[in-house]
């Protein structure tokens, strides 16, 4: 186990990714989640409640938004807290897919210089879609 800290300042970016879904990614968690929801498969569905599309679930985007900061922080320490608003659905094209961009960047930092908070920007088709997306992290 690492027992090396981090410091950064406020506004350093700590990881950023991209993640490519398909419809196939999205049939795969609702067999892992258990979510069978006709809006997360069936375009029929989705046009006949409104929706734009057949969306990813909303858990599934939280959980990758989340994933960079997990892989950055390795065995240094653990996610304390993390929570979001969903302000916008990602909608996956039957061909094309969505591709989900995750930038995490430092919002605080503690009496040593060790980032607190980790601030994500979460966007899909060049509109944000996870709003107020903080983690809380912890180091030993």
């Amino acid at each position: 186990m690492s027992t090396q800290t981090t410091t950064a300042s406020v506004g350093t970016v700590v990881a950023e990714r991209e993640v490519h879904l398909t419809r196939d990614a999205l049939v795969r968690y609702a067999g892992a989640s258990g979510d069978f929801n006709p809006i997360h498969y069936s375009d029929d569905v989705a046009a006949s409640v409104g929706l734009p599309g057949v969306l990813a679930h909303g858990m599934l985007t939280m959980g990758l938004a989340v994933q960079p900061v997990s892989e950055w922080l390795g065995d240094r320490g653990w996610i304390a807290r993390y929570g979001v608003r969903f302000t916008r659905p990602v909608v996956v094209d039957p061909q094309d897919g969505a591709t989900v961009g995750v930038v995490a960047k430092v919002g605080t930092v503690d009496d040593e210089g060790r980032p607190q908070r980790i601030d994500l920007t979460v966007t899909a088709a060049g509109q944000t879609v996870l709003g107020k997306a903080q983690v809380t992290v912890a180091f030993r």
